[in-house]
């Protein structure tokens, strides 16, 4: 039977069928509104398993948003999702460095992706920031290589990235880093879900 929802409570209810369809399935209270926010965008419950986090990583990163850090990411349809609104009130940004044409330049000169010189440049940011990663596995590799070599100090890493080159290694990589983390272990993953974990933080501090 379809059921007559006004526009505004559509999301509303979607969150109440989440929670019916859950039944008595236990989540962490800390990662509860991440994980259904993330079944919300995708309609996938797989996410309930897929989805690591380390210890207390969506308090560290609220508490990273509060405190004015910025976010990068990999994809401008990642950032479009972002709200920018309630970031911008924190003192934050989105940053995304892919379609520069400096960035494309340099990543074909040195015959690596976009991805890496993103990285690379997001790395120079003189702000604590957030790595939203939802498709490009190297970016990921990237983050770890320059975590390894003392450049980088993430506040959170959302390593989200879909497909199957080199996707199921690189999260592996940053769940094993011991850096503050939300990964969606193995193939699944997507834009869609990393704009949805930052805008699950988000909503926990403004609506």
């Amino acid at each position: 039977m379809i059921e007559n929802i006004k526009p505004m409570d559509i999301e509303k209810r979607s969150f109440e069928i989440i929670t019916e369809l859950l039944g008595d399935t236990q989540l962490e209270p800390e990662n509860e509104l991440v994980i259904k926010r993330v079944i919300h965008t995708t309609a996938d419950f797989e996410y309930m398993q897929n989805l690591v986090f380390s210890d207390h990583a969506v308090q560290k990163g609220i508490e990273a948003l509060r405190n004015g850090c910025d976010i990068v990411t990999d994809t401008q349809m990642a950032k479009s999702g972002i709200n920018k609104t309630i970031l911008g009130k924190l003192g934050g940004q989105v940053h995304c460095f892919m379609s520069d044409p400096d960035v494309a330049a340099e990543a074909k000169d040195r015959g690596i992706t976009r991805a890496i010189v993103s990285m690379e440049r997001a790395a120079k940011l003189e702000k604590p920031c957030i790595f939203a990663i939802g498709n490009a596995p190297t970016a990921l590799i990237s983050l770890h290589e320059q975590m390894e070599a003392g450049l980088l100090n993430p506040a959170l890493i959302i390593g989200v990235p879909v497909g199957f080159v080199n996707v199921v290694e690189s999260k592996e990589l940053i769940i094993e880093s011991g850096v503050p983390h939300i990964v969606a272990r193995g193939r699944k993953g997507g834009s869609n879900v990393a704009a949805a974990i930052c805008n699950a933080m988000l909503y926990q501090i403004l609506r």
